[in-house]
């Protein structure tokens, strides 16, 4: 029978990896990839014998998520973060699944994601790849980026699967979510400074609009009500728009220079 490693990054985690590690047991591997912690986050992790391996504090978890990777035993690997949790039904679906792959390395599993206490069907299905064979996968250096599958084909879990979907216990209060957009806003511009993109700000703030109007009422926001509205405007339209005031902001300390 094939074996499963379980990936997790973590800093300054303890108030959510006891949870995350619980629907993981019974898993062949858990590898905990910290970020040095100054919490009992390690301390925890120990508890549910999970092997923890250290790496360099970054801005942006992909360089520790390959280093964790690279640390695992076992063929396959399933990527999890701190905040995250796997159903029963998941893992005895992707037990199944190893017995016979056929030419398949790889899955897209569909997410919830919780805010304010509810899942949010807008980001219902919100795919990723977060299962693949050890050796086939790694991420780009990038902020947000996903897995790259180097061979094989890519299995895709039906949306209707919700009961296989992993749950993302994504609870911030609305600080932590603005505190959070400015710091990944941030990093959204060194991607734009590296492609030495271009931008109308009056464009780029008409599209931060629309996002808005988009998500909200034609892509089922509304289902949730104020609490979609809410996730609508941060989470994209403001997101959106900060990111384009952040680059005509340092494209315009540049003109200044020359």
């Amino acid at each position: 029978m094939g074996k499963i490693s379980v990936v997790i990054n973590t800093y300054n985690e303890e108030k959510k990896i006891r949870n995350t590690l619980e629907s993981v047991k019974g898993f062949d591997e858990i590898i905990i990839c910290d970020m040095y912690s100054e919490d009992r986050t390690c301390d925890i992790a120990k508890e549910y014998g999970a092997k923890v391996v250290m790496h360099k504090k970054e801005e942006i978890c992909e360089p520790a998520r390959n280093f964790a990777i690279s640390n695992t035993l076992y063929e396959w690997v399933l990527v999890v973060d701190a905040d995250e949790l796997i159903t029963n039904e998941l893992k005895n679906f992707l037990y199944e699944f190893i017995k016979n792959p056929g030419n398949y390395t790889a899955i897209k599993i569909p997410r919830f994601t919780y805010y304010f206490g509810e899942p949010i069907e807008l980001r219902y299905p919100d795919y990723n790849i977060r299962f693949f064979k050890k050796g086939i996968g790694s991420y780009p250096p990038y902020v947000h980026s996903t897995v790259e599958i180097k061979e094989g084909e890519i299995y895709t879990i039906d949306r209707k699967r919700r009961e296989l979907a992993i749950v993302h216990k994504q609870e911030r209060s609305i600080s932590q979510l603005l505190q959070t957009l400015d710091k990944y806003t941030s990093l959204e511009v060194e991607k734009l400074k590296k492609k030495n993109a271009k931008i109308n700000l009056w464009i780029h703030s008409y599209k931060s609009l629309f996002l808005i109007f988009e998500k909200f009422f034609l892509k089922g926001g509304y289902k949730n009500g104020i609490k979609g509205f809410v996730v609508c405007t941060i989470e994209y339209g403001i997101y959106k728009f900060v990111v384009g005031c952040k680059y005509w902001e340092y494209l315009n300390s540049q003109n200044k220079k020359t």
